[in-house]
C-alpha cells in the first residue's frame, strides 16, 4: 500500500517522463539517418567548402595594399552607409531652380438632386 501511495503522489511526473520517452523514441525511429542527410546535402556542403577555400587562396595571394592614399572605388558607398555627410557645394554658386509644382485638381461637387449614374 505504501508504494502505491507514493506512485500516486508522483503520477504526473511519471506520466510526463513516459510521454517524453515515447516522443524521443519515435523521433529516432522515424527520423532519417545522418548518412541520409549528408547524402542529400553533399552538393551544398561541397560548394560551400570550395568557396571558402577560394576565399582563403585569394586572401593569401592578393598583393598587399601599398598606396592607401588613393581613393578607393567603394569608399563613397561606405561613407554613405556609415552616415558621413557629403561635402556641401559652395553657397555662392547659383542654386538650381526648383520645378513648378503641378496644380492640384479638385473634384467637381455633385449637385444634391443628381445621381452618379449616367442614363
Amino acid at each position: 500500500m505504501e508504494i502505491s501511495e507514493k506512485l500516486l503522489k508522483f503520477k504526473f511526473p511519471i506520466l510526463f517522463a513516459f510521454v517524453l520517452f515515447l516522443l524521443i523514441s519515435c523521433l529516432f525511429i522515424l527520423a532519417p539517418s545522418f548518412v541520409t542527410i549528408i547524402a542529400y546535402f553533399w552538393p551544398l556542403l561541397l560548394s560551400t567548402a570550395l568557396f571558402l577555400v577560394a576565399v582563403l587562396v585569394f586572401a593569401r595571394t592578393s598583393p598587399p595594399d601599398i598606396d592607401s592614399s588613393v581613393d578607393k572605388a567603394g569608399e563613397g558607398l561606405l561613407d554613405f552607409v556609415a552616415g558621413k555627410p557629403e561635402p556641401q557645394p559652395d553657397l555662392e554658386s547659383e542654386p538650381e531652380p526648383e520645378p513648378d509644382p503641378e496644380p492640384e485638381l479638385e473634384p467637381e461637387p455633385i449637385p444634391a438632386g443628381e445621381s452618379l449614374k449616367s442614363e
